[in-house]
């Protein structure tokens, strides 16, 4: 019962954190390009002290080695809301995110995002969708951000998956950059549904780069597909299984 009720403490805290955050995020546009960023980044640091203090939940990351030195696509595993502001603290440059276009219409939040210069598609738009990740993200890595897929598309529950979209991988292609998969198990402490989040230690685990060279779009997906739900598998099984 305690834990439901420090969980809920910290969603409450967690959306009303949104609309000073997302103001002030607003009004130092005119400063800076990347100051909504920092503003951003203050917001995920803030959410995951209070993570912390209420919930007892922390995360470590592992393979910081693995990050290339020049802006690349990232695929991101999709099981939880933790990632979304994982995302901007363990890659510390310029980034851009794919995300579904209706997220900008939500009243402040989405007018936020849009200061993060997102790439926002219309999922059911097929072809037209893939073109302009295509098209906005060769222009967002050239300017030098990094580009942030969440492959699956939908969040996914801890241990399970879906066929990799290939937006992430064409541009990969296009742009001549590596993908970077990263794997972890945030769906198991903070599951997509339901309130209650676990206490424990989050692992968030960088792949090294897979190289789009002499690779097509198809096998680029399926060497990050296989490896990122291998890691998750592994830390979720790991996470579950009863102390010793």
């Amino acid at each position: 019962m305690l834990l439901i009720v420090r969980s809920f403490i910290f969603t409450s805290l967690l959306f009303l954190s949104v609309v000073p955050y997302a103001l002030v995020a607003l009004l130092v546009i005119p400063f800076s390009g990347n100051a909504g960023l920092s503003v951003a980044r203050a917001w995920a640091r803030f959410n995951f002290r209070m993570l912390k203090f209420f919930c007892r939940l922390d995360y470590r990351v592992e393979g910081y080695d693995n990050i290339p030195a020049q802006p690349c696509v990232v695929y991101w595993k999709h099981s939880s809301a933790w990632e979304t502001l994982a995302m901007l603290l363990v890659f510390t440059g310029p980034q851009s995110w794919v995300l579904k276009r209706e997220l900008l219409w939500l009243p402040v939040f989405g007018w936020a995002l849009f200061v993060l210069r997102p790439i926002a598609i219309n999922r059911s738009a097929g072809r037209s969708a893939v073109k302009q990740v295509l098209h906005q993200g060769l222009q967002k890595l050239r300017a030098g951000r990094w580009i942030m897929i969440f492959p699956e598309g939908t969040r996914m529950p801890a241990g399970t998956t879906r066929r990799y979209g290939m937006s992430g991988a064409l541009l990969a292609v296009k742009a001549h950059v590596p993908v970077v998969p990263v794997a972890h198990d945030a769906g198991y402490f903070w599951p997509r549904r339901g309130l209650r989040k676990r206490p424990g230690t989050i692992t968030v685990r960088i792949g090294a780069p897979i190289v789009s060279a002499n690779r097509t779009p198809e096998q680029i997906n399926a060497a990050a597909q296989e490896w990122i739900e291998r890691e998750v598998r592994a830390m979720v099984q790991r996470d579950s299984a009863p102390a010793a």
